[in-house]
């Protein structure tokens, strides 16, 4: 039996969390099609086509094709166009810069700019996984967390977009800023912080109890049950994903600086800002009301409502 739903899951595991998250809020069973890029996806493909997929992957979007299709990034809105052609409802998340007028609907963010028309659907930030239930089983999966003194604060570390690690001395600087104001720290490093800058967070933190998970580190990843168990949020601004999924719990949000921000940062954090979801780290840890932010819901009871799934 070929599922209704289909999540063309980029091999980006932040990408394909924006599809993966809008298909598990829509309550019904789903096929996730991995994609695999081949030489031809560097090319600028601008319209419906496989072409840019390794034959695996190629061969597995030619299966019986399903009702609805659920993608996300650049390269994948090709193949996402290419189904529409066979009758297939598409939904995308991230504007493609080409051919947006054909998705059944387009999910944006609103730092990226996107014009009013009948199917894009403007979000902030990005969709996730990070739904409610996913953060209330973590809070029982995690409940040693309990333990540590409060306020817990959660340290999301990123790093430069471009770099090689983020700087020691800025890693050091946030760590200490954070260890100022909290109980405990829940912190974790990501692809891009470095070992160095890990190191350096291990340093500032060293004087309260902490909990510190490296990038790489084996066992049970904690992430989201430190989300689960925080009384504040603290996190670096070049991740899209991370600031999104902390925003689904309902504790302050603050944004740090890991150096080597772009406009496209910028405007994501003045978005966040503007709509009393997140201030700076500067501004902690000043408590601030918040509701929990639930973007990836309102986009699937969207897709309900206009009857594409």
């Amino acid at each position: 039996m070929t599922e209704r739903v289909w999540v063309l899951a980029d091999p980006r595991a932040g990408t394909a969390a924006q599809a993966l998250g809008i298909a598990e809020r829509l309550g019904l069973p789903f096929r996730t099609v991995a994609l695999e890029w081949g030489a031809l996806a560097r090319l600028p493909l601008r319209w419906g086509t496989p072409a840019g997929l390794a034959p695996a992957a190629r061969a597995a979007v030619k299966a019986p094709p399903p009702a609805i299709a659920i993608s996300a990034g650049r390269r994948s809105a090709p193949v996402a166009l290419w189904l529409a052609a066979r009758g297939v409802r598409t939904v995308h998340c991230m504007r493609p810069g080409f051919a947006e007028h054909r998705f059944d609907l387009l999910v944006a963010g609103r730092h990226d700019d996107p014009p009013a028309a009948p199917n894009i659907l403007p979000i902030l930030g990005a969709t996730h996984r990070m739904s409610p239930a996913r953060l209330a089983a973590a809070r029982d999966e995690w409940a040693a967390f309990a333990a540590l003194p409060s306020p817990r604060v959660v340290l999301l570390l990123g790093g430069p977009p471009r770099a090689e690690g983020m700087a020691p001395a800025t890693a050091a600087a946030i760590a200490g800023a954070v260890a100022g104001f909290a109980g405990s720290v829940l912190a974790t490093g990501s692809r891009r912080t470095g070992r160095a800058a890990e190191q350096a967070v291990a340093a500032a933190l060293a004087p309260l109890p902490h909990h510190l998970r490296r990038w790489g580190d084996a066992g049970p990843n904690p992430y989201t049950g430190m989300l689960a168990w925080a009384d504040a949020v603290v996190v670096t601004g070049d991740s899209v994903s991370m600031l999104s999924e902390s925003l689904a719990t309902r504790v302050p949000v603050f944004i740090a600086d890991p150096g080597g921000l772009g406009p496209r940062h910028r405007r994501l954090h003045a978005s966040l800002l503007a709509a009393g979801q997140a201030r700076l780290l500067a501004d902690a840890p000043a408590p601030f009301p918040r509701d929990a932010l639930d973007e990836t819901g309102r986009v699937a009871a969207e897709v309900l409502a206009r009857g594409l799934a």
